[in-house]
């Protein structure tokens, strides 16, 4: 009888052992599909909101090819106007947001001085020392030198090695391999203001172009920096960003008062830019209900220059870069 019981027992437990593995295993299986069923979920809002983004890229390329268009009845564009630094549009699937940045608000860096170059570097708040090895490195890296420089050796000892070019840069993203260039210092950080607010430092791919001729500057979008850089006061670059972060300058009557009080500087400032931009496109998906957006966003930019003469070519314009993933500031 006694045997019985032990046989007995030793059956419930095996029982009772197998119902715990298999409980495990179904536990581990229906995590790993909810797992995988989220991160599919995600991985489909992201490349909608991509396309909602280049969508948006190509609805912006054709408002601002056709102008302003007629008027809403606030009086606002229908399309696009120079002076506008972003355009806000509304799809059934979701919200994207364009901005409009000039190459001409930036320094070109082939073109700007050392001066220039240093002043950019310390009003971002680089020590002296730094912002002069800087100004040497770009001016070495884009100045022909036949016989060489004493800086070849540095970016030989690199790893992996490299000769420079000894040209001008061809793309803004050369600077990262420029001694003294680190990924924060071009791409920017962000740092807490006297108020303990996050703010964006911008970086040098913000204040620096390959495109321009550094004759004139978009008075909404050119960063303070550079703004400093073309012989502004600080007091007046605050005042600039004070008020084109609550509205934008639409109109060169609007400049007046900030003209009369640059000095020299003040000749360099415009509303809008010439012909080059950046578009770079923001896109929010609809989450439910419709009125709530999602938490996942994505971005892509371009570069484009618009033909000014459409009386010899009838292209209206020409993506001369594109960006997948745009960081946004």
């Amino acid at each position: 009888m006694r045997i019985r019981n032990t046989e007995r027992g030793g059956a419930l437990l095996t029982v009772l052992w197998l119902v715990a593995a298999l409980s495990a295993i179904a536990f581990s299986v229906a995590t790993t599909v909810r797992t995988e069923t989220e991160r599919t979920s995600t991985h489909i809002e992201q490349v909608r909101a991509y396309y909602l983004a280049t969508g948006a890229l190509d609805r912006a390329l054709l408002w601002m090819s056709w102008g302003s268009g007629p008027r809403r009845p606030d009086g606002r564009p229908m399309f696009y106007e120079q002076g506008m630094a972003a355009l806000n549009m509304d799809f059934p699937s979701g919200i994207a947001s364009v901005e409009i940045i000039p190459e001409s608000a930036r320094l070109n860096v082939n073109r700007a001085t050392a001066d220039e170059m240093g002043r950019v570097f310390l009003a971002m708040g680089l020590p002296p020392e730094r912002a002069q090895i800087l100004v040497e490195s770009i001016i070495d890296w884009r100045t022909e030198r036949p016989g060489g420089s004493p800086l070849d050796a540095f970016y030989l000892m690199m790893g992996p090695t490299f000769r420079v070019r000894h040209a001008s840069f061809e793309q803004i993203e050369e600077l990262l391999y420029v001694r003294g260039v680190t990924p924060d210092l071009f791409y920017g950080t962000w740092a807490r203001n006297l108020n303990g607010v996050l703010v964006r430092l911008p970086g040098l791919k913000d204040c620096f172009t390959v495109y321009g001729i550094n004759d004139a500057y978009d008075i909404n979008t050119t960063p303070a920096p550079v703004l400093l850089a073309i012989g502004l006061p600080p007091d007046l670059t605050a005042q600039i960003v004070q008020r084109r972060a609550q509205r934008p300058f639409m109109t060169q009557a609007e400049l007046a008062p900030i003209l009369g009080a640059a000095g020299p500087a003040g000749g360099k400032l415009r509303v809008g830019g010439n012909s080059t931009f950046t578009l770079r496109a923001t896109a929010t998906l609809r989450a439910q209900p419709p009125a709530y957006v999602s938490d996942v966003r994505r971005s892509a930019s371009l570069v484009v220059k618009f033909n000014t003469n459409l009386k010899e070519d009838l292209t209206p314009y020409w993506i001369l870069r594109w960006y997948d993933n745009a960081g946004t500031n």
